[in-house]
């Protein structure tokens, strides 16, 4: 723990204190955002705290480094111009991302806490039947739309919970075991792709398409869903080739019915009024964020969520996005994530290989580090990167390459610490090591390949 707080904390230190000369004359400013930049970066690969706490702690760094509130000989050095309203950093806790976020965490807790996510997968799994390969893809496609609107881990612990009685209906040498096993956390991890509130990454792009470059809920899900179903097809194509189920006939048994209490009734209308009010935010001109508000408001109001409920919130989750939001604001204002892609010869590059490269890092760093960890890193400099360099510009600029890049970190699926739905899936012990990675590694590539594609069709149609 101490060597790792050691290793994490040093190159912060020596970015802080090089003479700047030695960065490029980096102004003060930016070289101490450079310096938090760094410690984010080595704190989230190395965790020597957890990743929440880093996003809380950089918030803390840039309030005393780069704010207007910080050291008075701070300030004097940077010149009270150039600091970052300490208010501005503050909001980062209250941004509009978070609360669409909230939205989300409300209406998941509120779900379970009334059995509406186990009732709702009981009835939409009566049409696959009983053949295995098609009770697989049922599994599969229920996960991926709870995903859609639901904290993935939580999505992943519900439909682990409902796979056991399927299991136990097979015999313990069938490889299909392992294709249903592995098929709950592909499909969570596929199906956060589908909305804005599906998964952090997608989050944090939001925060980052703007402007011109702006995507509602509605417009989200018009690209998301079919991608995140068409990677689904060939993750359950893959699943049964790599394993294929010895069983024929297979009897699913979920018992429970639906809740017919009053305030059951109204978890029912709002959950299903939100994501219309989602859906339809053209004609009634509340945006995603402000409809998010809705589910909060209503369930407090009616004591469908107390106050104990609130501790069972993702808390963690809601820093860690805030967190990046807020190392995303310093690099911008201060001016950093402009210096930095002006630094490297993007302009020599095809802009199709910088498109590539940063999705094929973007992958590689969330198979090792948490996707929002990785998402926060990564996409306050590609939608620098895409609204300066002309090549980026007419793939579909700060669109296509934080689309793509946001998609990429959704994709890593290879080990136990890409993602909480893989972590979970192989803490059951239900799942060998090498059977994760053997999988995720080529969903993660024809993953990776399939966001390409729908970018494409997007810029081919004019969307981006």
């Amino acid at each position: 723990m101490n060597l790792r707080l050691a290793a994490a904390i040093l190159p912060a230190l020596l970015v802080l204190f090089l003479p700047a000369e030695w960065l490029g004359d980096l102004p003060p400013l930016q070289q101490r955002m450079l310096a938090i930049f760094f410690m984010a970066v080595c704190f989230w690969v190395l965790e020597p705290i957890p990743i929440f706490a880093t996003s809380v702690l950089l918030i803390f760094m840039e309030l005393l480094l780069v704010s207007s509130q910080s050291f008075l000989w701070i300030r004097h050095e940077a010149g009270a111009e150039n600091l970052l309203p300490y208010s501005k950093i503050l909001g980062t806790f209250a941004s509009p991302i978070i609360m669409l976020f909230l939205g989300g965490f409300f209406l998941a807790i509120a779900a379970t806490k009334y059995r509406l996510d186990l009732n709702l997968a009981r009835v939409l799994l009566k049409p696959f039947g009983n053949n295995p390969r098609w009770i697989m893809l049922g599994l599969m496609m229920i996960t991926a739309i709870f995903s859609m609107f639901m904290s993935n881990t939580a999505t992943t612990a519900l439909m682990l919970a409902i796979l056991s009685p399927v299991l136990r209906t097979m015999k313990d040498e069938d490889p299909g075991r392992t294709a249903f096993v592995l098929s709950i956390p592909i499909a969570a991890n596929i199906g956060g792709v589908g909305t804005p509130i599906g998964t952090p990454p997608n989050a944090v792009a939001m925060k980052y398409l703007t402007g011109s470059d702006a995507i509602s809920f509605s417009e989200w899900m018009l690209f998301g869903i079919p991608l995140a179903l068409s990677i689904l097809m060939i993750a359950w194509a893959l699943l049964l080739l790599l394993f294929p189920p010895q069983e024929q006939h297979m009897e699913l048994s979920i018992k429970g019915e639906f809740q017919k209490s009053g305030r059951a009734i109204v978890v029912y209308v709002v959950f299903a009024g939100t994501i219309l009010l989602w859906l339809t935010g053209k004609l009634h001109g509340l945006n995603s964020y402000v409809v998010a508000m809705f589910p909060v408001a209503i369930f407090l109001a009616f004591r469908i969520i107390t106050k104990d409920d609130l501790k069972l919130l993702s808390w963690d989750v809601l820093w860690l996005i805030s967190g990046g939001i807020a190392l995303g604001l310093g690099l911008e204002e201060t001016g950093l994530s402009k210096t930095l892609v002006e630094s490297l010869p993007f302009a020599q590059w095809p802009g199709m290989v910088v498109l590539g490269g940063s999705a094929v890092v973007a992958l590689l760093m969330s198979t090792f580090i948490s996707n929002t960890a990785t998402a926060n890193l990564l996409l306050p400099l590609m939608a620098v990167l895409g609204s300066s360099q002309p090549a980026l510009q007419e793939l579909g600029g700060t669109r296509a390459i934080v689309l793509v890049n946001a998609f990429a970190c959704s994709m890593a699926m290879a080990l136990p610490v890409s993602t909480p739905p893989n972590a979970l899936a192989f803490a059951s012990g239900m799942l060998k090591g090498n059977e994760l990675m053997k999988a995720g590694i080529i969903v993660s590539i024809f993953g990776l390949l399939a966001s390409f594609v729908a970018v494409w069709i997007l810029r081919m149609t004019g969307f981006v």
